[in-house]
């Protein structure tokens, strides 16, 4: 069931990120399956941050028309450079993941970009603008979209909802007893 919801939630960044272009183009910087990519990444399970990023980067270079195969390396390689950091560092809170959001999308840029280059191919808007673009707008709508993927996510979210109305009924349990 876990694997159903990563793969639902992958498919629906991807079509967002496609048709988001059209609807307004600022928000065409925003890379959600990045953004998605870090959060696996984050959570320490390295096969599944791999395979998440080279899922999110074919499926996105197939439906972009550029280079096949240059997102789903430079995807695949920040899911591991990520990775190897959260495996080294704590990086549970927000205040951390923002620095991490913002070199993993450094990094993902400078990849996809080298790829590009190496192979002759030409990008159509100039790299440091769309760097600097896409770093800015990553890194804002990555910080809100990492702590809903944990609200959804995350273990330790279902045990806090599951256990939310026995705390309730705790707390209220020795009041209704005093006013007797």
């Amino acid at each position: 069931m876990h694997q159903l919801k990563i793969a639902a939630v992958l498919a629906l960044a991807i079509a967002l990120q496609s048709s988001l272009r059209a609807v307004w183009p600022p928000l065409a910087y925003v890379d959600l399956p990045l953004i998605l990519v870090i959060y696996f990444a984050l959570q320490r399970d390295v096969l599944q941050a791999l395979v998440i990023g080279a899922a999110a980067g074919l499926a996105t270079d197939a439906l972009g028309g550029g280079l096949l195969g240059a997102g789903g390396f430079s995807k695949t390689l920040t899911a591991y450079i990520v990775y190897l950091a959260a495996a080294r560092v704590m990086l549970d809170t927000t205040l951390l993941r923002i620095p991490v959001l913002a070199a993993a999308t450094l990094i993902d840029a400078s990849v996809f970009v080298g790829m590009h280059r190496l192979l002759g191919q030409s990008l159509a808007v100039p790299f440091v603008q769309a760097l600097l673009y896409e770093l800015v707008a990553t890194t804002v709508a990555g910080t809100v979209l990492l702590y809903v993927f944990e609200a959804f996510f995350s273990e330790r979210a279902r045990q806090r909802r599951h256990f939310a109305v026995r705390r309730r009924v705790a707390r209220r349990g020795p009041s209704l007893l005093k006013r007797r």
